[in-house]
């Protein structure tokens, strides 16, 4: 209903689609708009922000609920793991607008516990959040915070399959917990860790749009401004709802295509793959 249905949608990329005449009478344009946006000198910052905030956030993202999930599985006292399951849990159930002013507020430089700390120790406050250099690092470590709780759910359910006479085997041989992790729990969840990577792929160039448009701002674009925030001031602010569409489209292709690459990678060097 809310995926297939609004897909027809995507004729608006290829038209000079104004709001009153409709998509029915139009004009058709072709490819116009997929050209101005790749001849915009904007573009290639845009994408390049996109692709390594989407690469930052799979390389330190995907493997945080894999470590979380491994140390959890090692804890002994059931009620001390209930407890920090509760814990990471919680901050996937704040909205983006509580976690970005959150982060706002800790960042501050003039009541931000963070600036407190770096002056108590001799050092000036830094405005974090009108520095370009530093919007990645925020950006990434509030996503990993946000998300590697809810994301150690999986795995800890694939783990809960892994036959306990492997572990019983593992011990006969001599192996301690951490050769038990290597070889037994790791390989027993690989399965899930290649299906979870293959649609993380997939998801590289679809930041939140949230969380970048609430902490960013104009003196940090030249890091802190992605797609979907472009579209937003060109497609809605603008009201250049065809050259918005045509942005969005393309970077949904780029998305498949990446998913099918990984998927026909994942299965030819192993057995496990999306089809």
């Amino acid at each position: 209903m809310f995926r297939y249905v609004p897909m027809f949608g995507i004729a608006i990329s290829f038209m000079d689609y104004n709001l009153f005449k409709g998509i029915g009478e139009s004009e058709w344009v072709g490819l116009k708009y997929y050209k101005i946006f790749f001849e915009n000198r904007d573009a290639l910052v845009i994408i390049k922000n996109t692709v390594l905030l989407g690469l930052y956030k799979l390389a330190f993202g995907f493997p945080a609920p894999i470590v979380l999930a491994l140390l959890l599985n090692e804890l002994r006292s059931a009620i001390y793991k209930r407890f920090v399951q509760s814990v990471s849990y919680l901050p996937h159930f704040l909205s983006t607008v509580v976690v970005s002013s959150m982060i706002v507020m800790l960042l501050s430089p003039s009541t931000g516990w963070i600036n407190h700390a770096i002056q108590w120790l001799g050092f000036p406050a830094i405005h974090f959040l009108q520095k370009a250099e530093w919007f990645r690092t925020i950006y990434i470590a509030s996503e990993v915070w946000q998300q590697v709780g809810w994301g150690s759910i999986i795995y800890l359910a694939a783990i809960t399959t892994i036959d306990p006479q492997l572990y019983d085997a593992a011990k006969m041989d001599g192996a301690g917990r951490w050769k038990q992790t290597l070889h037994v729990t790791l390989p027993g969840i690989s399965a899930a860790i290649v299906i979870l990577f293959i649609l993380q792929i997939g998801h590289i160039l679809e930041i939140g749009f949230e969380k970048v448009f609430l902490l960013s701002n104009a003196a940090i674009y030249d890091t802190s401004d992605i797609i979907s925030t472009y579209v937003y001031r060109t497609g809605i602010l603008q009201g250049g709802f065809s050259y918005a569409t045509a942005i969005d489209l393309f970077m949904g292709v780029i998305g498949l295509l990446f998913v099918y690459v990984s998927n026909q990678i994942s299965r030819k060097l192993g057995e496990t793959s999306l089809w």
